[in-house]
């Protein structure tokens, strides 16, 4: 199934899961998601190896297994940064041949100003790129804070508005920790005449590495509510874990109450922080679609 048709009447619970590294043992994925089968979210994205890198192959083996094994509906990512356009055919082929329907076009971080030069720019390049070969959903990324490279909000849903016309069938934005700033965007976005489905990506921070990191690589803000609690939890990881996860099921009660076409949840391959955000807002998800019918 196509991701775009999930929105219809309700709204979308999703997860996203990493591959594990080159020399991690392949089943430790499988033990991840052994333990999130029993969420049955609308769908499972696998991210594009592990912190990006070419370990692609895995990324499409684990979205086969989560569609064929597990019964889920998967997204495969696919970067485009320094991939020739027969090195895209090819994995867009084997996605076909592995009957994955999802692909996330993403331009990638750049990482090496000296690696090789690909054939695709931007995301909005293998978005076409992927409509004008492919019959996939094509899902695209999206930024309530502001993409970091961009020179504007306005220049920004410009370029959003571009990768929709390109061909992008639904969006998933980047974490945010204030509300306000999806809500902000998400009428901006429609009033520029972006259409598709938003889905609201959200990650449970739960230590202090990991958000420092996202907030040089996103330029997320951190609300003043956050601050206090990661400076009162620092120091203490369990502490700060379940603050991490209250302050996600925070966001997404609201999220959801304010009619959200989606979340969006990234769990770091946490199954256990996935488990307590689920199990805190599933009847949430169930009284929006009764609401919707």
């Amino acid at each position: 199934m196509k991701t775009a048709e999930l929105f219809e009447n309700r709204t979308v619970f999703s997860l996203e899961v990493f591959p594990p590294k080159p020399d991690a043992d392949e089943s430790v994925i499988y033990d991840t998601l052994n333990e999130l089968s029993d969420i049955s979210p609308d769908f499972i994205s696998v991210t594009y190896g592990a912190g990006g890198g070419h370990n692609g192959s895995k990324t499409i083996q684990i979205a086969s297994d989560i569609k064929h094994r597990y019964g889920v509906e998967s997204v495969a990512h696919l970067p485009c940064i320094g991939l020739k356009k027969e090195e895209a055919a090819e994995i867009l082929d084997s996605l076909q041949a592995h009957g994955i329907e999802n692909v996330l076009a993403l331009r990638g971080d750049r990482r090496d100003e000296d690696a090789p030069t690909g054939d695709f720019t931007h995301a909005s390049d293998l978005i076409t790129f992927i409509k004008e070969r492919c019959d996939f959903n094509v899902i695209a990324a999206c930024y309530p804070e502001v993409h970091p490279e961009s020179a504007s909000a306005v220049d920004d849903l410009k370029w959003l508005r571009y990768k929709a016309d390109c061909g992008a069938d639904h969006l998933i934005t980047q974490l945010f920790l204030d509300n306000r700033y999806f809500y902000d965007f998400y009428e901006k976005a429609r009033i520029a005449g972006i259409k598709v489905p938003i889905e609201a990506g959200i990650m449970p921070v739960t230590n202090k590495r990991q958000i420092e990191r996202m907030v040089k690589l996103c330029g997320v803000e951190l609300p003043k509510k956050f601050v206090r609690v990661l400076e009162k939890y620092e120091h203490n990881e369990a502490a700060l874990r379940d603050a991490g996860i209250a302050y996600a099921i925070d966001q997404i009660t609201d999220l959801i109450a304010e009619g959200a076409d989606g979340i969006h949840l990234y769990t770091m391959n946490y199954p256990y922080v996935a488990h307590k955000i689920y199990d805190a807002v599933q009847s949430l998800f169930a009284v929006s679609s009764c609401l919707a019918k």
